[in-house]
Formats: structure tokens, sequence, C-alpha cells
């Protein structure tokens, strides 16, 4: 059984069509067909559901490709291990990260970028539930993400920050010299919030619920920056989190005002695949974040903002 006949597999299971995984492997499509065919025969079961077209994945081909995922994510763990003994630190970095923990990755990545400048960061924006399937599947490395979500199944976890709530406000707005607003007097507001099926959403909706009130938001998104890019036409409130503020600061006309803690602020931290040995890139990048203090750095221009 060879390394590569497992790629072709990921690559089909990826792409569910021959000719697509093919070219994501950079073979003609009859090699990596038979390729495959000579893995079923290595190992006496059918892998692959064959038609006219590609019809899936067998029971047998789909624990197969579980255990291929595994001896991938191995073999580049082994890779980069030699690699850093030899040369130092090198290759890739699989990072995903929730939209809302974006603005305060560059806090890690830069640092660990200047620490190891051969390492490439591959960062790329998902969902907590696409992050929950990339780390089992090994197709990430590593995940910033809530790790309070009980969907996140068996990983390893690294706390970086608790997550707190501000309300962004035009300058002349009726909350806007308050210290502290309630999550009711917000609710009355016109809004610009995050999209309902956001994990940050989510999580504002119950904070208002306790508070005895509904958020109808007039806009909703799915990106931070669009919503910042609403708020600064001065016509709109939001809730944002604290850690915004590293990227996008206060736009010019409107004010920060902390609100009153209802429940738990939601952590921030770093997750790792719970099975298996953990990326030696990874690795490089948690003992980092041990020695940042992610928390320290964003209550520091939380309370640059307030002041």
């Amino acid at each position: 059984m060879l390394l590569r006949q497992l790629e072709y597999l990921v690559a089909l299971a990826r792409e569910r069509h021959f000719a697509r995984a093919a070219a994501a492997c950079h073979v003609s499509q009859p090699s990596l067909s038979a390729a495959i065919g000579k893995l079923e025969r290595e190992l006496d079961v059918p892998l692959v559901r064959r038609g006219q077209r590609f019809a899936g994945l067998t029971p047998e081909g789909e624990r197969v490709l579980l255990w291929a995922h595994r001896i991938l994510a191995d073999a580049d763990a082994l890779r980069q291990d030699l690699s850093r003994m030899r040369d130092g630190l090198s290759g890739t970095l699989r990072m995903g990260a929730i939209p809302t923990a974006l603005t305060a990755a560059p806090l890690l990545t830069t640092p660990f970028c200047e620490r190891y400048p051969h390492v490439r960061v591959l960062l790329t924006s998902l969902s907590s539930r696409e992050i929950t399937r990339r780390l089992a599947d090994f197709e990430i490395d590593m995940a910033m993400t809530y790790i309070d979500d009980e969907e996140l199944g068996e990983v390893r976890v690294t706390p970086l920050y608790e997550e707190r709530y501000l309300l962004l406000t035009p300058s002349d707005g009726e909350l806007a010299e308050r210290r502290t607003a309630r999550w009711a007097e917000v609710a009355a507001l016109p809004l610009c919030l995050l999209a309902p099926e956001m994990r940050n959403r989510r999580i504002l909706d119950a904070n208002f619920r306790q508070a005895g009130a509904v958020a109808v938001p007039a806009i909703e998104t799915d990106t931070v920056s669009a919503l910042f890019a609403h708020v600064a036409t001065h016509r709109w409130s939001s809730v944002i989190a604290h850690a915004w503020l590293h990227m996008f600061g206060v736009p010019e006309g409107m004010r920060v005002v902390r609100l009153e803690r209802v429940s738990g602020d939601p952590r921030v931290g770093l997750v790792t695949a719970g099975s298996g040995p953990e990326p030696v890139i990874a690795r490089a990048l948690l003992d980092l974040a041990r020695d940042l203090d992610l928390r320290e750095v964003l209550d520091r221009l939380e309370r640059g903002h307030l002041a």
C-alpha cells in the first residue's frame, strides 16, 4: 500500500468525481483509477461504488477513508519533524478560524511567522461546524474557535481569551454617554447584527432573551467587515466583540459602551484533533500562544477605547 494510493482515495472522496480528483492530484484519470483499483485488490474489499459516474464509497471505503486521513496526517507530521531537525521549522500550517475570531488571529500568526520565517500559514474562515468536520478529517491542523461549543467533539484545547460584548453606537445616540448599557435597552435600537446561523449571533440572542428582550435587527450580515461598514454610516448600532477592536477600532463618529454582564463570557481558544500526534507546526504555534498573553492584549485595547 502506497501513500499515493491513499491520497488518491481522499481526493476522490472530496471531489466526488474521477476527473476532478485526478486533476487535483496532477495525474491522468486512468492512473488514478488504476491506483485505487490496486488498493482495492491489496485490501481485498471494494472501496468505490462504480457506475457511469462516481456513486460514492462503500462502507469499507468509508472506513479506509478514515484511516487514510490519519495515516496521511501522521506522514505529514513525520516530514515536518524531520524537516525541523534538519533545517528548522518549515512547511504550511493549515489553520481554520470562525469569522468572529479572524480579527484577533494576526496577534498569533504575525509573531509566529517572525519566529519561524520558513513556515507558511494558510488561514481559512470556517463555521464552527466545518471546523469540527475538518479537524476530524485532518484537513486542517488547528483552529481558533469557541471552546465551550459542545459540537467540537474530542479535541485538545488551549484557551486564549474570553469574548466580551460592547455596544457600538453613534456618538449622538441615546445610550452613547452611558457607562453601561442594558441588553433590553440595546434591543430597542436600530441594529445591525451578524446572521442568525452564526455562533456569535446565537450567543447574543441568548443574552437578549436572558434580559427579557428580543432583538430584531434591520440589517443582518455574515461578515464582521460588512457589519462595521454599515455601522460607520451612523445609521445603525451593533453589539460587537471586544476582539474586533484590534482590526476595526471605533469608526469616526461612533462610541463604544460596556454592556451589562448577563451570563458567563464565551471562551475563544485554539483546538487540535483529540487523536493522533499533534503536527509539529501546530505544536509550535501552541507554545507561542502560551507565551503570549492574548487576554491582556485585548483587555488593554478595550480599556483604551472605553477611556
